[in-house]
């Protein structure tokens, strides 16, 4: 069955309109018919299954049939990832978002290939948040992940946000097996972590100093494993590894 995806506030009501990219993909792509069944995901936990109507002139309209709504995952896990070169960035949300992940953060380290002024930052965010609608899609997650507009990474730990548990992939000799964390967070608190804050950097790693300040925030250094993975693979790696460790339980 088809999905799609329409903001929260625009599947409130008993009828629904697809329009601009979406009920171009609909109609010319997909090319629905009257009758169709088809399934719409508001990215806030909601999931409203649909039957399709006639094409108006501001899209296409879309009768209610039913409504489910998801609870969301327990924990709240947050991608902090160095921004690659080329559209591999785009790749990582999309997988990042079959992961669960709720939030990603763009960090341009000073290894990072692109080099972004405001606007430049402000427009690869709005194409790295349609990746994340895209995956949504594709996926059947309720739930769509928010992407930020890129920062550095003394930016970010200026915001003095805390996670209950940081992590972040490390080449250094001090890094552990992520499990090793987990299980003494979940010795310390009898519990899992509610809030889970992944660091991955570029290629060739953070720089000391960058590292230095993340460890100091309280990431704690973890390994990948013994081989040296690309930005990407570490990021999938990372989070399937984190994944299967919260939902793990005690």
């Amino acid at each position: 069955m088809h999905r799609f995806y329409l903001p929260p506030d625009q599947c409130a009501g008993p009828r629904l309109t697809l329009t601009g990219r979406e009920a171009h993909h609909a109609l010319h792509v997909l090319r629905v018919r009257r009758g169709e069944r088809v399934v719409v995901l508001d990215g806030a936990g909601a999931e409203c299954l649909c039957e399709v109507g006639e094409p108006t002139q501001d899209g296409l309209a879309l009768a209610l049939i039913q409504k489910n709504c998801a609870a969301p995952l327990p924990y709240q896990l947050t991608l902090l990832q160095a921004v690659p070169k080329g559209r591999i960035m785009e790749a990582i949300i999309q997988k990042a978002t079959e992961l669960g992940v709720r939030r990603v953060v763009p960090i341009l380290s000073e290894r990072s290939v692109p080099q972004l002024d405001e606007e430049s930052a402000e427009a690869r965010a709005g194409r790295w948040q349609q990746a994340a609608i895209e995956a949504i899609k594709q996926c059947g997650n309720p739930w769509l992940p928010l992407v930020e507009a890129p920062v550095t990474p003394r930016s970010f730990l200026a915001r003095q946000e805390r996670f209950e548990l940081a992590l972040v992939g490390s080449l250094q000799n001090d890094r552990r097996h992520p499990r090793d964390c987990f299980r003494e967070f979940q010795t310390e608190y009898g519990r899992g972590p509610q809030s889970v804050g992944v660091w991955i950097g570029p290629e060739g790693d953070y720089t000391p100093a960058e590292l230095s300040a993340i460890k100091a925030d309280g990431a704690r250094p973890i390994s990948l494993g013994p081989l040296i993975l690309r930005s990407e693979t570490a990021a999938v790696y990372c989070l399937a590894v984190v994944n299967y460790e919260l939902q793990a339980g005690p």
